[in-house]
């Protein structure tokens, strides 16, 4: 790349964009109001008390009610069985004021997460995580895409004005972010490498891309030199540290400070990925909705 030293470091504004993605969905939900008499439901299942969870959940109660959809929320016990479990997301299933289903990850070790979200409706699996959607998305099919790669590609395009050709390389495999964010870039007709645990010289191949995801949940993995000049990086690692004086704070996979001299754009934690997934959670409940609904936008 030849980018002048001044145009390193810009960080990607992700409260800004989804504030905007926000209030267009809201907007929207008030025209299906007005065509429907319905507002778009979201039923969110928590399981166990694990305090970063339930502040996760409350903040994407109150972002629904924000963006003028229906929120129920469910807190069950951490010694909850899974046929218990699945008893509740039948019942959210067959509900006509539930559109969304979002069963909070990760679940204590009696409940098999697979079973659970090959058990929500894929028309109200607004996670994207079950078989269904997961292969619509895999063969490029219209479905429900999972919320943290989908807001990490709006980020990708809001920053950058063309992603054809483009090499990405993603950094995890996993199937929450990893392998769905390489099938949107795909998709989008990038050239997409994936390394992970396996991989000889990540470091190596992280230097190939032009767009560089990292979603490793290690925090500080990629440092600077492990970054193309000029590249843009989304990082959607967030893990919470002690600092001096006894208090933490949240940083990501990548060595943000050495990473802002080499990257082109680059994701801050927190304000970047995060608020793109409850934005993304919002949107994709709205476009549930609108299919049970039978109306279109």
């Amino acid at each position: 790349m030849t980018d002048s030293p001044a145009s390193f470091g810009n960080l990607i504004d992700g409260k800004g964009i989804a504030r905007r993605l926000t209030d267009r969905v809201k907007a929207e939900v008030e025209v299906l109001r007005e065509r429907t008499g319905r507002l778009p439901g979201l039923a969110v299942v928590l399981v166990g008390n694990d305090p970063a969870s339930e502040v996760y959940v409350r903040n994407k109660a109150l972002q629904t009610h924000r963006a003028g959809m229906r929120s129920f929320m469910h807190m069950l016990p951490e010694s909850t069985p899974q046929d218990e479990l699945l008893d509740l997301v039948a019942r959210l299933n067959a509900d006509p004021q539930i559109h969304g289903i979002l069963v909070q990850l990760p679940l204590p070790r009696q409940i098999d997460p697979v079973a659970v979200t090959n058990a929500i409706a894929p028309s109200k699996d607004v996670d994207g995580l079950g078989e269904v959607n997961a292969g619509r998305l895999s063969l490029g099919v219209p479905g429900l895409v999972p919320c943290t790669p989908l807001g990490c590609l709006l980020l990708l395009q809001e920053t950058l004005p063309v992603l054809r050709g483009l090499h990405a390389v993603v950094i995890g495999a996993s199937n929450l972010v990893g392998k769905p964010m390489a099938q949107l870039l795909l998709r989008e007709g990038c050239t997409v490498s994936i390394g992970h645990i396996d991989t000889r010289d990540t470091r190596g191949l992280a230097r190939e891309g032009d767009i560089l995801v990292v979603a490793t949940g290690k925090h500080g993995l990629v440092r600077g030199d492990w970054i193309k000049p000029g590249a843009t990086v989304i990082d959607v690692g967030i893990t919470r540290v002690p600092t001096e004086g006894g208090k933490t704070k949240l940083v990501g996979d990548v060595a943000f400070d050495e990473a802002r001299q080499v990257a082109g754009h680059i994701t801050p934690v927190p304000g970047g990925v995060g608020p793109m997934t409850i934005a993304c959670l919002l949107h994709n409940t709205l476009q549930a909705a609108r299919a049970q609904l039978d109306a279109p936008a």
